[in-house]
């Protein structure tokens, strides 16, 4: 039975901890969306199955592993945007009266700790596919003749040479 769409969201849920700010069907309709991003970073065809979100053929655990790194690059990527907008308005950090005092979180902190964890991700990604397409190629051509051992080779290595 071919993976569906719906459990790599499940999976990527649990991973970044059950978040409240996000749930599974989002997560579900990015990745179909995005699936052509995945096609064209390891070279490949899948599709879904439009009725029961089911990929053509079964995905290995590289090529999940990857899919669901782009999306923790894509969801990095909007905390950052989400926390730079965020900055722009907010220029009290900290607010003391009467004894009592209130800090709000400073969000060029929390966008730098976006950053951080983004770059990581996306770095991440990069080694994933660089290892994916490595182990996924296959030679093209085989040069040369391996099959004649070294006491048996008849061919003349003189080249026309002049002795």
């Amino acid at each position: 039975m071919a993976a569906k769409i719906v459990d790599i969201a499940d999976e990527i849920h649990r991973e970044l901890g059950n978040p409240t700010d996000l749930s599974i069907p989002p997560i579900s309709y990015w990745l179909t969306t995005n699936l052509g991003q995945l096609n064209n970073l390891l070279n490949l065809t899948l599709t879904l199955d439009e009725d029961n979100l089911e990929f053509s053929t079964d995905l290995d655990d590289q090529q999940k592993v990857i899919f669901k790194k782009l999306y923790f690059v894509h969801y990095y990527n909007t905390k950052v945007r989400a926390t730079l907008g965020a900055a722009s308005t907010d220029s009290v950090v900290e607010v003391s009266s009467d004894g009592a005092r209130v800090r709000k979180i400073n969000k060029n902190e929390l966008s730098k700790t976006y950053l951080s964890a983004k770059k990581s991700e996306q770095e991440e990604l990069d080694k994933l596919v660089t290892a994916y397409k490595i182990t996924a190629s296959t030679p093209i051509q085989a040069a040369g003749d391996d099959t004649v051992s070294e006491a048996n080779n008849t061919r003349s290595y003189d080249f026309n040479r002049q002795k």
